[in-house]
């Protein structure tokens, strides 16, 4: 788990948010990882009821 460090700034009436950068790159790799996961969950959703074919009739089909 990221252990974040954030420092509350209001500027103009809105309020944001700075992190150190380490944690702002860790934080981020973190979502890429969940999106990369979240499209692999969505692509074996999606072949779910796709044909599949037996090794051993692709040996059989190209050799072995």
């Amino acid at each position: 788990m990221i252990e974040l460090h954030p420092e509350v700034v209001n500027k103009n009436g809105n309020q944001f948010v700075l992190l150190p950068f380490e944690e702002y790159q860790a934080l981020k790799e973190v979502l890429e990882d969940y999106k990369d996961l979240l499209d692999l969950r969505a692509a074996k959703a999606s072949e779910e009821n796709a044909e599949t074919v037996d090794l051993k009739e692709i040996k059989d089909r190209f050799g072995s």
